[in-house]
């Protein structure tokens, strides 16, 4: 006769499994509340004044999955991981100014285009990883790493890559950078420190409860500048999608041109083609948002970015994990099983 202890023991898997199932449907939650803003603008408006305490909480929730061995894995084996951050503050950026130049896009959203360019990968790029068998522990290193990076390539990059098209207060994006990444994931790093039992209950509802927060964030700022995005959503999708295609095959062939193995290629694709778009829409709605009007169209194709890079990363994932390697995947994830988004 199974004990009430032994029931409970039981389910707890089922829970986490279905947590997981639900988080990696994030490109769906994104797609579905995009739409419903779109279809009723005011439905998200009520989430406007927690978009960025949201990103800082998902911050947050990637700092308690932080170790002191995370930094040692790096110091034992940068190269990879070097060259995926490095590539993600070159390719991109570079991609964000000239697709912005080239479709002649409006201030407001060339800008936009060119602030979630210059953001870091985004945490949602470790699920992907997973689910396509790639090397999961050095897609959560290269995440880690063009974060902290983040805090001062963002504003740098995009005050030079914006160039004249809008004023651009770099030392007011560094601040708000320290403040919703450095400081959130510090404090998870304490967190996980002094209290890893409390961690450890939370740690698997946190990648679940970060979709949502994205989903929610986005769906705010596509419902805040609804009749600009229907107007300019020709040029403007075409742009995100350009990027973020850009950044999957572009790091895809860094990876290729350095000797790396498929799974490492595979890895710095998905690392690069996908960006931090919450911390971009975040900056945006802080620093770009007209003071007149009240939109933010800069935030606009950061919110697009999240929809264009879920779906094309997810698509990716899905064929990746039906051809993976013989034998790598299983090798590359061994370790990392404790870590799954």
């Amino acid at each position: 006769m199974r004990t009430r202890g032994g029931a409970a023991s039981a389910t707890i898997p089922r829970v986490i499994r279905l947590l997981n199932l639900l988080a990696n449907l994030f490109p769906v939650w994104v797609v579905v509340c995009c739409a419903a803003a779109l279809v009723h603008p005011p439905l998200f408006d009520w989430f406007g004044p927690y978009i960025v305490p949201a990103l800082g909480g998902i911050m947050l929730g990637m700092g308690v999955t932080l170790t002191a061995g995370d930094f040692v894995r790096v110091l034992r084996e940068p190269r990879p991981v070097l060259l995926g951050v490095a590539a993600q503050f070159t390719i991109m950026p570079l991609l964000g100014w000239a697709i912005a130049t080239a479709f002649r896009l409006p201030n407001e959203i060339a800008v936009g285009l060119i602030l979630v360019s210059c953001c870091p990968g985004g945490t949602a790029s470790n699920v992907v990883t997973y689910i396509a068998r790639a090397n999961l522990a050095l897609s959560l290193l290269m995440t880690m790493c063009s974060t902290f990076a983040a805090i001062a390539l963002t504003p740098l990059l995009t005050k030079w890559l914006v160039g004249e098209r809008l004023p651009v207060d770099a030392w007011g994006l560094f601040l708000s950078t320290v403040q919703v990444v450095l400081l959130p994931v510090l404090a998870g790093l304490v967190l996980h420190h002094v209290a890893p039992k409390a961690v450890e209950r939370v740690t698997p509802v946190a990648p679940l409860v970060s979709v949502i927060l994205i989903a929610l964030i986005c769906a705010n700022i596509i419902g805040r500048n609804a009749a600009e995005v229907i107007e300019h959503s020709g040029r403007l999708t075409a742009a995100v999608g350009l990027l973020h295609a850009g950044g999957f095959g572009l790091g895809y062939a860094a990876a290729w041109l350095f000797g790396y193995d498929k799974l490492v290629r595979r890895t710095v694709s998905i690392e690069v083609g996908m960006q931090n778009s919450g911390l971009g829409a975040a900056l945006a709605t802080r620093h770009f948002t007209n003071a007149q009007t009240l939109l933010c169209l800069a935030a606009v194709p950061c919110a697009i970015s999240a929809v264009a890079h879920s779906v094309i990363g997810s698509v990716l994932a899905v064929a990746w994990r039906m051809r993976s390697p013989e034998g790598d995947a299983a090798e590359a994830n061994q370790n990392s099983d404790s870590e799954t988004p």
